[in-house]
């Protein structure tokens, strides 16, 4: 994945056409690795655009998603957040890679998922049932997003998709909030969804608990608070956003462009 070029500030970028390949003709994707003075490396990005490189049957429709989804299946990043409004795929592309690092690649024992249960109207009062049963009505992005990754293998027919989704079901756990204080969690791929809602301090205590091994992937909309407490400065999803920054072991990536449907993208633009 890592083809490196030096490209010095006095050159004209991007190249011309008479400085290109035929077969470069398409955008470049890179990220830069370091700079000095005037000079810059450029490391050269996986392009998921490609369905050859997909990711559990899902590919990279915009260049946003392309460095969101390098961000998550590359190693040697093990914090990712991932900003945008509702549709453009975080929850989706956070979830292929993980299945895909956690089924295939064996890179992490399984997904841990949680999120603040915040309502957005008012509270229906207490659940019953063990901690999973308590968060199932929570998680309604997971099994919308896990109906979408369970369609994408057209050739495994109705008894296949079926095991195949049991098997998705028995490596994804569905954890609260209010039991993450003391534990450590040891090779696993934990995504913390609606991080709007979180503060600082719950930020904290939720990333602190990653051991070695362990990925931590960060999912929000930060026009989408529902607590009163919190507004957009003081939120700890903008607090991770701005302490990571400068970490070469993070990234962050803010998807721009809705790809949910047309009604859903209009809907965000003027509501």
């Amino acid at each position: 994945m890592a083809n490196r070029r030096i490209f010095n500030a006095s050159e004209k970028w991007p190249p011309t056409k008479s400085t290109r390949s035929n077969e470069a003709e398409r955008p470049l994707y890179a990220i830069v690795k370091e700079i000095t003075g005037k000079s810059a490396i450029l490391q050269t990005i996986k392009d998921y655009a490609q369905q050859r490189h997909n990711v559990w049957g899902i590919i990279a429709r915009n260049r946003e998603q392309n460095f969101a989804l390098n961000a998550l299946m590359n190693p040697e990043i093990d914090f990712v957040t991932l900003l945008g409004q509702a549709g453009t795929g975080k929850t989706l592309m956070t979830l292929a890679a993980g299945l895909m690092q956690t089924l295939e690649q064996k890179t992490y024992s399984e997904i841990i998922m949680t999120r603040v249960t915040v309502p957005v109207g008012e509270d229906i009062g207490f659940l019953p049932g063990t901690e999973e049963e308590k968060m199932n009505p929570w998680m309604g992005a997971l099994e919308d997003n896990l109906d979408v990754l369970n369609k994408t293998d057209d050739e495994a027919g109705e008894w296949g998709r079926a095991a195949t989704r049991d098997l998705i079901r028995s490596r994804i756990k569905v954890k609260s909030l209010n039991f993450m204080r003391g534990r450590t969690f040891l090779n696993k791929y934990l995504i913390i969804d609606e991080a709007q809602n979180l503060t600082p301090k719950q930020m904290k205590t939720l990333i602190t608990r990653a051991g070695p091994g362990t990925k931590v992937v960060v999912l929000g909309n930060i026009s989408q608070i529902d607590t009163p407490y919190l507004t957009e400065g003081s939120s700890g999803l903008t607090y991770v956003v701005d302490r990571f920054k400068g970490w070469a072991h993070s990234g962050h990536v803010t998807l721009q462009r809705g790809e949910r449907s047309r009604l859903a993208d209009y809907a965000a633009e003027v509501l």
